[in-house]
């Protein structure tokens, strides 16, 4: 860890404009956290406790997983036009146990094992009026400046936005929730069928539930890429039916994307017809677009770059591929609870590293570290928290 991009302290958070009018309470331990800071440093602060105002609930946060848009704040400060302006409490795939409850919350009591749904639309915009809050322009979204994420292990969180977990989930599952989440918005813009041909493009996390929810939507064939033989290696073990695809640095996008289609048979009719594209890198999004066949579908789940200048138009055009992108996930969380409760999905094997509170900033450094070979890493907090 080298100390220009790293620093310790322990010193109150500052306030951020969703806690500055809450009252701070004394918990019966600190409140490890984990920054990243302004200037893309990773700082440990013990944080402020809040009281939970109206409608809201102070949570235990048992797990939270390391996701790549952690790293990307990290590193570059921003994804998009969202911009780390000052010090932030990261981590949003979370889940924990209810503390204490709030005024006008009567569907969660404390001892509720919860996870959190980590963006809180603003309720009140004709987005969110239509049903489409995840396109909210006002959403609060934990763990994006200023809004303090879940790696720390008290946080206040709207009641609405949390969602009880069944007796048959653990805190790492409920925390897998909101990746599955993208991935099932992604699945609903693709409109995955029976039988019908789907490449997913990236065996990270998001590409590897992508690939697990595409086998159980009935999708057939399904043909995972990746650079990196490991990961290849692990989505075969993960779902054995799929077929592997590694990368051919020597080729350009279209090459490699001719050597996927050859995988589903010579005949255009059984070439793919949906590319998931779960990497956001340029090139992959290229391939993905000359993989697709005549008349059929890509859609965008990974987080990239915020302008893109090679894809190819006028191919997208003339063969009428439909471009589609996603941002985050709606009405997800029950389906999702019941995928996994109900044993359609099992995604435990993702979580390859478990790191205690005290060393996140260990989790973050290992999640970045690519000779590390980790799926899914997780921060655990054991201890009893208990108000």
């Amino acid at each position: 860890m080298a100390p220009s991009v790293l620093e310790q302290a322990v010193s109150p958070a500052v306030p951020t404009k969703a806690t500055s009018s809450a009252a701070i309470i004394q918990a019966p331990l600190p409140n490890p956290s984990l920054q990243v800071t302004a200037d893309h440093k990773l700082k440990a602060v013990d944080a402020p406790v809040y009281a939970p105002k109206h409608g809201e609930v102070l949570v235990h946060i048992k797990v939270t997983g390391i996701c790549g848009s952690d790293l990307h704040f990290w590193k570059t400060g921003r994804i998009g036009d969202l911009v780390f302006e000052g010090d932030c409490i990261i981590g949003h795939e979370a889940a924990g146990v209810v503390l204490k409850v709030g005024d006008g919350v009567t569907h969660l009591k404390p001892g509720d094992r919860v996870a959190v749904e980590p963006g809180v639309p603003c309720e009140h915009c004709f987005l969110c009026d239509d049903g489409r809050y995840n396109l909210c322009e006002d959403v609060q979204f934990a763990g994006v400046y200023p809004y303090a994420g879940t790696i720390q292990r008290y946080k206040v969180h709207p009641a609405k936005w949390l969602h009880k977990l069944p007796d048959n989930l653990s805190f790492a599952e409920g925390a897998l929730l909101e990746p599955l989440s993208v991935v099932m918005r992604g699945m609903e813009v693709a409109k995955l069928q029976l039988g019908r041909g789907v490449v997913v493009c990236g065996a990270g996390p998001i590409g590897l539930i992508a690939l697990a929810s595409a086998r159980a939507s009935g999708a057939h064939p399904i043909v995972i890429t990746d650079l990196d033989p490991n990961r290849l290696a692990f989505a075969k073990e993960f779902v054995p039916s799929c077929i592997t695809y590694q990368v051919n640095r020597t080729l350009d996008a279209e090459g490699n994307a001719k050597a996927i289609r050859a995988l589903f048979g010579t005949e255009e009719y059984f070439a793919p017809e949906t590319v998931l594209e779960c990497t956001g890198v340029e090139n992959s999004v290229v391939t993905a677009c000359f993989t697709a066949r005549r008349g059929g579908n890509v859609v965008v789940i990974g987080v990239g770059k915020a302008v893109m200048n090679n894809l190819p138009f006028m191919h997208i055009s003339l063969a009428e591929i439909d471009l589609r992108f996603i941002n985050r996930y709606r009405d997800t969380w029950r389906p999702a609870i019941a995928c996994l409760s109900g044993g359609i999905l099992d995604l435990k094997k993702l979580v390859s590293h478990q790191f205690p509170l005290e060393k996140a900033m260990d989790a973050l450094h290992l999640c970045a570290d690519s000779s590390q070979q980790s799926i899914k890493v997780t921060i655990v907090d054991d201890v009893d928290a208990t108000l």
